[in-house]
């Protein structure tokens, strides 16, 4: 959490919270009522660098102590709202595991069988257990790219199915 904290720390602008606000709405999970809250004001700078680090907290894969913020624990929000679909306008959905998403890979299996994982529909597949093992423990920088581009590549393709861009 420190090196995430660092890396945060090193390309967020002094303003970075006045410009996100309410922009960028991000999900965290309350250790103790296990409920799920959207924020997007944030008062400050470090309320906005808190909120990122306890939207990224896995319990126990990244530290034994959830991210305190205004006197509470938080963990990352996907446990409880991977997905949040926000009360305007249309929200574009993404995500690294193929499901039922606006952009994502897209797996070819014999059958269509989806899991309901914290709001999220993601498909039962080979291709989604080897992305978890990879969000787990991330690859090599080269593998890295490749998902990079994969994922340009999704975008691109939700983009152009949308009349967003030619």
């Amino acid at each position: 959490m420190n090196t995430l904290r660092g890396g945060i720390e090193s390309f967020l602008p002094p303003n970075a919270h006045e410009i996100a606000q309410n922009r960028l709405y991000i999900s965290i999970t309350n250790t103790k009522s296990k409920e799920n809250y959207l924020v997007s004001n944030f008062a400050s700078r470090d309320d906005l660098i808190k909120l990122l680090l306890a939207s990224s907290y896995v319990p126990l894969y990244a530290g034994i102590r959830a991210v305190e913020y205004k006197g509470e624990k938080w963990f990352d929000g996907g446990f409880t709202n991977n997905l949040p679909i926000l009360p305007f306008g249309r929200t574009v959905t993404i995500s690294p595991f193929c499901g039922r998403l606006d952009i994502c890979p897209r797996d070819k299996g014999l059958m269509d069988l989806y899991l309901t994982i914290a709001k999220q529909d993601v498909m039962m597949s080979m291709a989604n257990l080897y992305r978890l093992n990879q969000a787990l423990f991330p690859p090599t920088k080269e593998t890295m790219e490749s998902l990079f581009q994969a994922g340009f590549n999704d975008a691109l393709h939700f983009l152009k199915k949308e009349n967003w861009f030619e």
